[in-house]
């Protein structure tokens, strides 16, 4: 049996030949077998085979004794809120996330919606798969759940209701799910949506949702400046991912985000911990000391900044890759939850939102994370270390190397997937020096590369 689709996080694979109903089944009954749960909340997106995957995997959960709470179509947060707000032993979102449409896959998590990966569950699951499965004396029971109004009141519960004015927003569920929520949260908002490409369509028309990729921002860009809106906000399919447009029709890098909502959210709780990533720091560290706040870093990955944020009982956690985490909402993270606190801090300040990001880009001007194919990751990585820490104020190794002077820092990490190395790099006020010095490193990249 192929087992290709168990990835370090989740699974994934094409369908059917990596992933199918088959599979999906065997999944459920190793689930049960592995962790014991005996509550298991089930939800899928808005793929075309999602719903014959979440069949055949609530069938093998059941056979193996699990009761089943079926949330239906829904986004991956929606199944991290369910299982922690009705207290379930578990959960399993059936989505590729932005994969291609003939792709699907499964996001798992345990109790109080914790994540399941490899080193804690997944790679169990995937041996226990391979073994043959006996049926529970007692078959687990099926039942449909309604979660949107609870989900919704609780998004809700992060804003201040009352500080809303009118505003027009464009926002693009890419096809995906992320339009069903946006027609809920519209009844209890004075917002004016725009919706592009709104309709959730497993067929991907208008090609797969995924706004990191620069072809897809033009039709959110393009309706921002047409509606004159305040703000243009994008999804990926399962939505637990936004990205920002501002008034202007800018697209936002993600780095911008994290310490505009990690001030926002100081600011409603007067103080408290927040998590970011390694890969650009300077402001969002900046932003949080301001507000009071107390910045932690940690390993890029949604797992490893849940756990951190579990262990620091951080009030809210960012990655640049537009994951944002929030303490109230499980530690997990949410495509929801940062649009709407952008969205009071515009109705709130009177500012437009390339105000509010100009001066951070200013202050602090970034690279933006750069790909380049490398032979052999490792050797490069320690050969540019080797070169630039010498005098360098302070190295770091929390993920990848991280290398800092006064006036600039970078980072250059490995990816977990592919022979790629990954290159940010940012200044202090100085636009000049961060490029000059992202053209530095890519040239000394190419020539050790080169070089073997």
């Amino acid at each position: 049996m192929d087992l290709s689709c168990f990835k370090a996080y989740d699974l994934r694979g094409r369908v059917p030949d990596q992933l199918n109903p088959v599979l999906a089944e065997k999944i459920g009954r190793a689930y049960v077998e592995i962790t014991g749960a005996r509550k298991v909340i089930v939800g899928y997106d808005i793929r075309l085979s999602s719903p014959d995957i979440a069949e055949a995997l609530s069938s093998g959960l059941m056979a193996a004794g699990a009761d089943v709470f079926d949330i239906g179509l829904c986004g991956t947060e929606q199944v991290y809120f369910a299982t922690s707000h009705y207290q379930m032993d578990g959960g399993i979102m059936v989505t590729a996330s932005h994969n291609p449409k003939d792709h699907n896959g499964m996001k798992m998590v345990g109790p109080q919606s914790r994540p399941i990966s490899s080193d804690n569950g997944l790679n169990d699951i995937r041996d226990r798969v391979l073994e043959p499965f006996a049926d529970a004396p007692e078959q687990g029971r099926y039942e449909p759940l309604e979660v949107m109004s609870a989900y919704v009141d609780h998004l809700l519960g992060y804003i201040d209701a009352a500080s809303l004015s009118p505003m027009t927003i464009v926002c693009n569920a890419g096809n995906g799910g992320a339009g069903l929520v946006i027609d809920e949260l519209e009844q209890h908002l004075p917002f004016e949506f725009v919706k592009v490409h709104h309709q959730p369509d497993g067929h991907f028309p208008n090609g797969v949702p995924n706004p990191i990729l620069s072809e897809n921002r033009t039709a959110t860009a393009d309706a921002v400046i047409e509606q004159g809106a305040a703000m243009g906000i994008a999804w990926d399919g399962d939505y637990d991912r936004c990205f920002f447009f501002d008034e202007n029709g800018r697209f936002i890098e993600g780095y911008y985000i994290v310490g505009l909502l990690a001030d926002q959210f100081l600011r409603k709780t007067g103080g408290g911990k927040v998590i970011h990533d390694p890969r650009l720091t300077w402001n969002t560290i900046d932003l949080v000391r301001a507000a009071g706040g107390q910045a932690i870093e940690s390993k890029t990955g949604h797992a490893f900044i849940k756990q951190r944020m579990r262990d620091e009982d951080a009030v809210y956690g960012g990655e640049m890759s537009a994951h944002h985490y929030f303490r109230d909402f499980a530690y997990c993270d949410s495509g929801m939850i940062p649009w709407l606190l952008v969205a009071e801090r515009l109705c709130q300040s009177g500012q437009t939102l390339s105000s509010l990001i100009d001066a951070r880009i200013d202050a602090y001007p970034a690279s933006g994370e750069i790909n380049r194919t490398i032979d052999n990751p490792p050797k490069v990585i320690a050969a540019i270390e080797a070169k630039y820490s010498v005098g360098a104020k302070s190295v770091s190794h929390v993920d990848g190397v991280s290398i800092e002077f006064d006036d600039w820092r970078f980072n250059l990490r490995m990816s977990n997937t592919e022979p790629v190395v990954r290159l940010n790099v940012e200044s202090r006020a100085n636009i000049p020096l961060m490029e000059e010095k992202t053209e530095e490193l890519l040239a000394e990249m190419q020539r050790l590369n080169e070089e073997g």
